[in-house]
């Protein structure tokens, strides 16, 4: 498998919440080269299964969920001259993007447009103005210019709800020595290991003590709603995300090969025992995992968790400079991040759980 070559695939394919079909397309078609069956569910995620050479208990199953969406741009108003006031998708602000080309997702028609702060020749004696000039853009100082009227954009699908993403014309990976950077490499770098992981797994799966399924899910960046559907239907007690980890000194994080084993976050601390083992993992795989406590972050494996869905759960990350932005990785460090998740795979039932899991 080319790493580089299905990343940049998964980049040019538009994913935003709820609308991810072409990167579903592309995952569908790679897991399904692996896993024993792969099929989209009801909430629209992509699910595969790799099962144990070996009969076994099917509630010792381990999920392993990445998400298909990226940070996008939702229409709240279309103007009578075709201006569209949007919303974030998502985590996403503003300086996510920048001004840029983005593609409109009409129910009919993909529409180009710009999405705009105005001209920075203001004087700042309006509102977007001043925010502007002072660096401080909100949502509410940003449109879409699309250059159609409301009636031409109504015919093509074009409404409050539609989505609008980054272009496929600003999509393009670009290389920095060892590092690839780009935009959306959050969740595509992870849905990259994801892949090779379950490729790992195959080619090893006579020493699989338990089935594990593999989840592509929607919506993570709103609600996390995919991986609650799917965690609450799948068998199995465990869930592990796997993510973007924030190169940042507050975290002690670094970009480089070492995969960061996130020990908690804003929905609370990833159970101890797994954490635990994925350092373990790591180190068998030949790196030294990152441990770190991402205050301001969250997964799909700490929404389940922190619902009670799940008894346990983990989440390994691949180190990037400017989540959420222009992001950059290496592209070892997806590598190293699939390497070491398979380690834990393979391994993880040599440890059991202890009493007080999650302290």
């Amino acid at each position: 498998m080319k790493i580089d070559a299905l990343l940049s695939e998964l980049l040019y394919a538009r994913g935003p919440g709820g609308q991810e079909d072409e990167v579903r397309d592309i995952c569908l078609r790679e897991l399904g080269s692996y896993c024993d069956d792969t099929h989209t569910d009801a909430a629209g995620n992509v699910v595969g299964v790799i099962r144990a050479g070996l009969a076994c208990d099917p509630q010792t199953a381990i999920r392993v969920m990445a998400h298909l969406d990226e940070i996008a741009m939702i229409v709240k108003n279309v103007q009578d001259n075709g201006t569209l006031e949007v919303l974030a998708l998502g985590g996403a602000q503003p300086i996510s993007f920048g001004v840029c080309p983005v593609d409109i997702l009409g129910d009919k028609q993909i529409v180009p447009g710009v999405l705009s702060y105005g001209s920075m020749h203001s004087s700042g004696r309006t509102a977007n103005g001043k925010d502007v000039l002072a660096g401080n853009v909100q949502w509410n100082d940003v449109h879409v210019v699309t250059r159609k009227t409301k009636q031409e954009l109504q015919k093509s699908g074009i409404r409050p709800g539609t989505r609008a993403v980054l272009s496929q014309h600003w999509r393009q990976p670009f290389k920095v020595q060892d590092c690839v950077a780009a935009h959306f490499l959050d969740d595509r770098a992870p849905i990259s290991a994801v892949i090779l992981c379950a490729k790992l797994l195959g080619e090893r799966r006579e020493a699989l003590k338990q089935d594990v399924w593999f989840v592509l899910t929607t919506l993570e960046e709103e609600s996390n709603a995919g991986a609650m559907y799917a965690a609450s239907r799948l068998p199995g007690d465990t869930t592990i995300a796997v993510e973007v980890g924030p190169v940042l000194d507050e975290y002690g994080t670094e970009l480089s090969v070492n995969p960061i084993v996130n020990t908690g976050d804003q929905k609370g601390y990833y159970s101890r025992t797994v954490v635990q083992g994925l350092i373990a993992a790591g180190r068998r795989a030949g790196y030294e995992p990152q441990a770190a406590l991402l205050v301001d972050f969250a997964s799909d494996a700490s929404a389940v968790l922190s619902a009670g869905i799940d008894a346990r759960a983990g989440c390994i990350a691949i180190p990037t400079e400017n989540t959420h932005g222009f992001e950059m990785v290496l592209l070892d460090g997806i590598s190293a991040c699939a390497e070491t998740l398979a380690e834990f795979l393979l391994g993880c039932q040599d440890e059991q759980p202890e009493a007080n899991d999650h302290d």
